[in-house]
């Protein structure tokens, strides 16, 4: 929650009860929870806005390395889970599979991260500056860059 908070994610949707058992650990330290909505579902191809393209985020062959993936203007992520794979049926639905090319896989968190990082740095829409710095930083952090 705290990526699609950072990344300003519409909602997140999820399937199974992982997420229901992880939240006892109270992992959303942001309470992102409070301005996007988390939605548990049965299907996700369900929830899929009919404006968006639908992508997979998987280890899987034939994908799509994300350094060279140009991300849909209006996208429907979907990522694999980390103990298991987006099934087959989802696959053959989705406009384009992308993979993060590591060596290893990376949790889903990180996988979150780094699909997000990279649709902000390919957007043409990136607000940067010394105030979105002061809105985004931790209330610890006062440091500057002094030159």
């Amino acid at each position: 929650m705290r990526a699609a908070g950072c990344y300003q994610a519409d909602a997140v949707f999820y399937t199974g009860s992982r997420y229901d058992r992880a939240t006892k650990f109270q992992t959303d330290t942001k309470n992102r929870r409070q301005q996007i909505p988390l939605i548990a579902v049965e299907s996700l191809l369900d929830k899929q806005p009919g404006n968006s393209q639908l992508v997979c985020v998987e280890l899987v062959e034939g994908a799509t390395p994300l350094p060279e993936f140009q991300h849909p203007e209006c996208a429907f992520y979907i990522f694999g889970p980390e103990d298991g794979t987006i099934s087959q049926e989802i696959i053959d639905c989705a406009a384009a599979v992308v993979y993060i090319p590591t060596v290893g896989c990376m949790n889903l968190a990180a996988t979150v991260n780094v699909l997000l990082y990279d649709r902000l740095a390919k957007s043409t829409h990136t607000v940067t500056g010394d105030d979105l710095i002061r809105q985004s930083r931790d209330t610890n952090n006062r440091v500057r860059v002094s030159r």
